[in-house]
C-alpha cells in the first residue's frame, strides 16, 4: 500500500484550540507523484462558548473573500470530524499527515479530532513542508521561506488565497515538488 500525503489546512478565529475554533478545513490527498486522489473540505460551527481572538478577527478582516468562504454551509464539529475519519479510512494506503507549518494545523486537527471521535488517526505525527525543504536546501529554518526556494517547485496554478482547500491542494503540491527534488 503507497503512503497518501494527506496535505491540510485550517483556518481559525484564533491560536488555541478549545479556546479558539477551527472555522474551516480541508485535506488533499496525494500520491508522491502529484496524483490527486480526493478532497476533502469542511467549514465548521464555533465551539460553544470559545471566544474569537481579537487579533485574529482583525487578521480576517482583511480577508473578505476568504472569510466568506469559510462561513458558507457551516456543520457541527462532531459530525465533521466524523465524516472526515471515514474519507480517510476509504482511502487505498497508508496515509501521513503533511502540513504548513504542521505545528499549528496538526495541533487543531489533533484536538478536534480526539474531542470529536476520540481518535487521531495520524497518531502523533505530521511531516512540515518548510523544514523538509530547509533539509533540502542546506539553509537555517529563519531563512526558509517560499521566496528562498526554487520557483519550480510551485504549481502557479494553485496560489494561497487562504481558502482551506485551495490551501491544502497548493502546499500539497509543493510537498511533492520536495519528494521530488530530494529523490533526483
Amino acid at each position: 500500500m503507497p503512503e497518501i500525503y494527506i496535505s491540510t489546512d485550517i483556518e481559525t478565529d484564533g491560536p488555541l484550540p478549545g479556546i479558539n475554533s477551527m472555522l474551516s478545513f480541508a485535506s488533499a490527498a496525494f500520491l508522491a507523484d502529484k496524483t490527486l486522489l480526493s478532497t476533502f473540505s469542511v467549514n465548521l460551527e464555533t465551539l460553544p462558548g470559545a471566544l474569537a481572538d481579537p487579533k485574529t478577527t482583525a487578521w480576517w478582516q482583511t480577508q473578505p473573500l476568504a472569510w466568506e468562504a469559510c462561513r458558507k454551509d457551516l456543520q457541527a464539529p462532531f459530525m465533521a470530524m466524523q465524516n472526515y475519519t471515514n474519507w480517510l479510512n476509504k482511502l487505498p494506503g497508508k496515509f501521513v499527515f503533511v502540513g504548513y507549518p504542521v505545528t499549528f494545523d496538526f495541533m487543531f486537527m489533533h484536538w478536534y479530532l480526539l474531542r470529536f471521535t476520540g481518535n487521531n488517526p495520524f497518531s502523533f505525527s505530521g511531516l512540515d513542508i518548510k523544514t523538509y525543504a530547509m533539509a533540502l536546501l542546506k539553509i537555517d529554518y529563519k531563512k526558509t521561506v517560499k521566496t528562498t526556494m526554487p520557483k519550480a517547485w510551485f504549481d502557479q496554478q494553485h496560489p494561497h488565497t487562504h481558502i482551506a482547500l485551495d490551501d491544502a491542494i497548493e502546499q500539497g503540491l509543493l510537498f511533492c515538488s520536495l519528494l521530488a527534488a530530494n529523490n533526483s
